[in-house]
């Protein structure tokens, strides 16, 4: 697993000396994610795609236990309520949940690509004033070595927190 570590660097300059130094850390380039004003250059950086920008993951984990409990729950109406003129078997539970967990994960990451990220929340005032976030995702052994690089090569960078259990895909 790796974790997310968070800095804010300055200006464009530091953010891409930063980079170039977690380049050399070996920590490779999609696993460094960068964050700022749309109107900010962001030259020789990699921007922060959707999946970072947005909430869409964590719509889709809400979706598919409301969607896959709503599925069950029907399933079980379906089964076992009032039409018993239909003779539906026990596994008609397990699809219909199934489907709703699909459903739900499809509605509610419509919804929540929409929305910003809500644990960028709290560097939303540092990116209007035109700072940089950088995001890295580092292996858990190396979360140390990184944030005391980061710190040693750059004093003006601040430390943003960290984030554990951050998938190792994409």
């Amino acid at each position: 697993m790796r974790h997310r570590l968070y800095f804010v660097l300055p200006d464009l300059k530091t953010a891409q000396q930063t980079m170039n130094d977690l380049l050399l850390a070996r920590i490779e380039e999609r696993h460094i994610h960068c964050l700022a004003r749309s109107d900010a250059p962001m030259e020789g950086l990699h921007e922060a795609n959707v999946l970072q920008k947005t909430d869409l993951v964590h719509g889709a984990e809400i979706g598919i236990v409301f969607g896959g409990l709503a599925g069950l729950a029907i399933g079980a109406i379906a089964v076992f309520g009032p039409l018993q003129s239909f003779h539906l078997q026990m596994v008609t539970i397990l699809f219909i949940a199934i489907g709703g967990a699909f459903f739900g994960t499809w509605v509610a990451s419509l919804k929540a690509s929409g929305m910003p990220n809500s644990k960028l929340l709290a560097f939303a005032r540092d990116i209007e004033n035109g700072r940089y976030l950088m995001m890295a995702d580092v292996p858990a052994r190396r979360v140390e070595e990184i944030r005391s690089l980061v710190e040693k090569r750059h004093p003006e960078a601040i430390q943003g927190g960290e984030e554990p259990a951050i998938p190792a895909f994409p």
